[in-house]
């Protein structure tokens, strides 16, 4: 065994829980961060356009962005589970296969989104909350994000592949370098004194930076400096392996699917009332706000789902059930701070995107009433973590849809109608409070059936 395994094994396997959860969490939560900085950044410098339709514009775009950011975890979460309980039981082979071929079809995957969404833009863009006079922009900031998924998917699988062999500095350095080079091109892309391209501009900085990270991480399996071997011979996929992959990544990619789900009916919520393009641009600022607390609460997942899985797939109990509680207690932790932030300074952060006092007002009031009771997130994602860990998929299928899928869908479909935009700021609090209480009556079940299935599961495909 050579001494990076040994190294990984040492942190998943060997360090206290807590203290490698932190470790593995911290650089995780960096880097999606600087992913977040994408978004933020993009939306900061269209807000310098002085056009309320341009913002207008790229709010569109958030239900299908969280779509696509969905179909890359269905597979990259899943084989990162897969593969730490593989390297846990002793079987980097076993790891190295499944990643290998993950990210093979993951290039497929992306080639499919890419040609897809160009050819069925316009549809696209109308069904997702598009008017006659932002429909236009949103189709030029659209084209570059669909050609990005040829880079994000397998950019996407490579990270959890690095993270569930504890390799998260390479993770980080290549978020982190392709968010500071989108940093450097937005303006040079965008305004008159650089390419002049507007909101085009700020779709195509982010692209070229996404795969600058994407080149990063394919160099690092290439040098031959991870646990997981990239390798031709390794590719096989098989009904057993996709299968087995997906019904643990789709959870978690059902969570953001539900995301887009709720920013797209938010939006057409909103387009049947006064103002609706100001809340809908509103809303767009809130929803990439929002993305960086949902980042903050699942980069500490990714630092604690490898350490959860390794212990499972040792069947060590104990360990695995230090790992659960730490991991409850930071969640909680860490969504109540980002509620608390969020609702002090939410009037100086809309104002940070736009002084349209109109959209202030309104993006302030949505931003509180989204992370009023955040720690439902944070319980509601914790727990659909652990359910794919410990083989229970399906009920983790059934977490992942009830916050913004059929708690949150009734709600908007019908306050707003009701209530008017008081009924979009009463939507979200409402399906968080019975989220909330479908998890507290969860947790008991989902230690039994941990160690059920800890007891019985070989701990690999």
């Amino acid at each position: 065994m050579s001494e990076k395994p040994s190294q990984a094994s040492s942190v998943l396997g060997e360090m206290a829980p807590a203290k490698a959860i932190v470790k593995l969490a911290v650089p995780a939560t960096l880097a999606l961060l600087a992913k977040a900085v994408y978004n933020l950044v993009d939306t900061a410098y269209i807000g310098m356009l002085d056009s309320d339709i341009a913002l207008t514009a790229v709010g569109v775009t958030v239900p299908l962005l969280l779509i696509m950011v969905s179909v890359e975890n269905i597979f990259a979460a899943g084989a990162a589970v897969l593969a730490g309980r593989q390297l846990g039981a002793k079987d980097p082979e076993g790891a190295s296969r499944t990643v290998t071929t993950i990210i093979g079809l993951s290039v497929g995957i992306g080639i499919a989104l890419c040609v897809g969404g160009i050819v069925f833009m316009e549809p696209l863009m109308r069904a997702f909350g598009a008017s006659d006079a932002s429909l236009p922009l949103a189709k030029d900031y659209a084209f570059w994000m669909f050609v990005a998924a040829l880079a994000n998917l397998p950019a996407q699988s490579m990270n959890c592949a690095a993270r569930a062999e504890s390799s998260v500095k390479i993770s980080s350095v290549a978020v982190v370098t392709g968010a500071m080079l989108n940093i450097l091109l937005d303006p040079v892309f965008m305004f008159d004194w650089g390419l002049n391209l507007g909101v085009e501009g700020a779709s195509l900085a982010t692209t070229v930076s996404q795969f600058v990270t994407f080149f990063i991480l394919i160099w690092f399996y290439a040098s031959g400096r991870s646990v997981i071997r990239l390798k031709a011979s390794a590719f096989r996929p098989s009904w057993q392996l996709i299968r087995t992959v997906a019904m643990i990544g789709i959870p978690t990619a059902v969570i953001q699917i539900c995301l887009s789900v709720a920013s797209s009916l938010t939006n057409i919520a909103a387009a049947g009332l006064p103002q609706s393009d100001e809340i809908i641009a509103a809303y767009g600022v809130v929803q990439r706000l929002i993305l960086i607390g949902c980042y903050v609460v699942m980069g500490f997942m990714q630092g604690y789902q490898p350490v959860a899985s390794y212990a499972f797939g040792a069947r060590d109990e104990d360990r695995f059930h230090q790992s659960v509680r730490f991991a409850l207690k930071g969640a909680l932790a860490l969504t109540v701070l980002v509620a608390a932030v969020y609702i002090l300074v939410s009037r100086p952060l809309i104002l940070l995107f736009n002084r349209n006092p109109v959209i202030v007002t309104y993006g302030r009031r949505l931003l509180i009433s989204q992370v009023a009771l955040y720690p439902a997130f944070g319980l509601c994602y914790m727990m659909t973590i652990t359910y794919q860990t410990i083989g229970a998929a399906r009920y983790g299928l059934f977490l992942s849809r009830i916050r913004q899928g059929l708690f949150y869908v009734p709600f908007i479909l019908t306050l707003p109608r009701l209530l008017g935009v008081t009924g979009i700021y009463c939507a979200q609090p409402a399906a968080d409070i019975l989220t909330v209480l479908v998890c507290v009556l969860s947790i008991r079940s989902m230690k039994r059936i941990a160690s059920r299935n800890m007891a019985a599961d070989s701990g690999g495909v």
